[in-house]
């Protein structure tokens, strides 16, 4: 299966969920024009109070609707734009992408993978339960992230349902996403 834009979401508010959209337009070195955490310094609330003058590699967040049909299986009814992300993907293993692993969205739309989704309390407010769905630990007892990558935008443009996703990996030594 060719991997795939499923939905592409957008808020202008602070809001944990994100409606649908017909298509979006990503902003180089931005993000979502339109959506509240675009910028170039970081905008998610934690952040922000932390240090308001980090770069922001949270422009654009992007989930496997892989997740969904998993999470489906043990009783959670997630839908695109729900969990807070941008672009949702089908046919696309996003976490096993290394760090910098470049994402084609369509036609001209280039984003870099910067890291996994840190997962906060806010989506237990959504659905009881879901945080320990998302977020676990290993054999080893390492902490598991399944929700989504964050990214920036290098390259501008639309991106729309039923666009094709075509992946560049970094050169090698590959580096394993970590928590952004």
């Amino acid at each position: 299966m060719d991997a795939t834009v499923v939905a592409v979401s957008r808020n202008e508010e602070y809001s944990f969920t994100k409606p649908n959209q017909e298509s979006v337009t990503l902003l180089a070195g931005l993000g979502v024009e339109g959506d509240v955490h675009a910028g170039v310094t970081v905008k998610h609330r934690s952040r922000v109070a932390a240090d308001p003058t980090q770069p922001n590699l949270r422009q654009v967040h992007l989930i496997h609707s892989e997740l969904f049909d998993e999470l489906a299986s043990a009783g959670y009814m997630v839908a695109p734009g729900e969990l807070g992300e941008n672009i949702t993907t089908q046919g696309i293993d996003l976490l096993g992408l290394p760090t910098g692993t470049l994402l084609r969205l369509g036609e001209e739309a280039v984003v870099e993978v910067t890291g996994l989704r840190n997962p906060c309390l806010q989506i237990d407010g959504f659905q009881r339960g879901l945080l320990r769905q998302v977020v676990g630990r290993d054999e080893a007892g390492d902490v598991i992230r399944k929700a989504g990558v964050m990214s920036v935008v290098r390259t501008g443009g639309v991106v729309r349902p039923g666009d094709t996703v075509t992946v560049t990996l970094p050169a090698e030594p590959h580096r394993p996403l970590e928590k952004v």
